[in-house]
């Protein structure tokens, strides 16, 4: 088997594991509810503008930092949402693990 065949394997693997259906079950979920859908992008922009100043300048921006943690408080007070965040989290941390994998078989010729 070559590297592409494993490739493509793990992509199968992959979309076949719970946490990845549960995720994509939990999107089309919130894509059924318009308001709920815009209030979820608007928490995403929102906590990447928090993650790339934190970033940038070492700080928080506390106004950001404070409407973001308010609007998860609300977000998540809706099981869609709730379900949604969660699925999300299970999914990345699914997506992280393989790629520490990865990165650790081939750490000798990156470093």
């Amino acid at each position: 088997m070559n590297i592409y065949d494993t490739a493509n394997n793990l992509a199968a693997e992959i979309r076949k594991s719970e946490e990845y259906n549960n995720y994509k079950m939990a999107k089309q979920a919130i894509s059924l509810n318009s308001r709920l859908k815009e209030k979820i992008k608007e928490f995403d922009t929102l906590r990447y503008e928090v993650q790339l100043t934190a970033m940038q300048t070492g700080k928080n921006d506390e106004e950001k930092y404070k409407k973001m943690q308010d609007l998860y408080a609300e977000l998540i007070a809706n099981p869609d949402a709730k379900n949604y965040f969660e699925a999300e989290t299970k999914f990345n941390i699914v997506i992280a693990d393989v790629n520490k994998i990865i990165g650790e078989a081939i750490r000798d010729v990156i470093q």
